[in-house]
């Protein structure tokens, strides 16, 4: 299983969003030397699935809140994630 860099891991969602729009902006422009273009997409791959994993874990919280007879919320049911096996 791999790891996401503890730089990463310690990030927003915002935050990995906006390093990720970094990363490809610098991929796109194609003026990166090779070494650095394999090292920056594996960066941006990091980046990619920490900001997945971030939303997963909000729409699984929002798919916790509980709707009433009348269809408004009434509270929310606490959401405990499956530890990674």
């Amino acid at each position: 299983m791999e790891t996401t860099p503890a730089d990463i891991a310690a990030l927003s969602f915002e935050d990995a969003l906006r390093a990720l729009e970094d990363v490809v902006r610098k991929l796109e422009s194609g003026e990166v030397p090779l070494d650095e273009t394999i090292t920056l997409y594996e960066r941006g791959e990091a980046l990619r699935k920490h900001c997945q994993t971030r939303l997963d874990a909000a729409q699984a919280r929002i798919e916790k809140i509980v709707a009433g007879p009348d269809g408004q919320a009434a509270g929310v049911a606490p959401f405990d994630p499956a530890p990674d096996r």
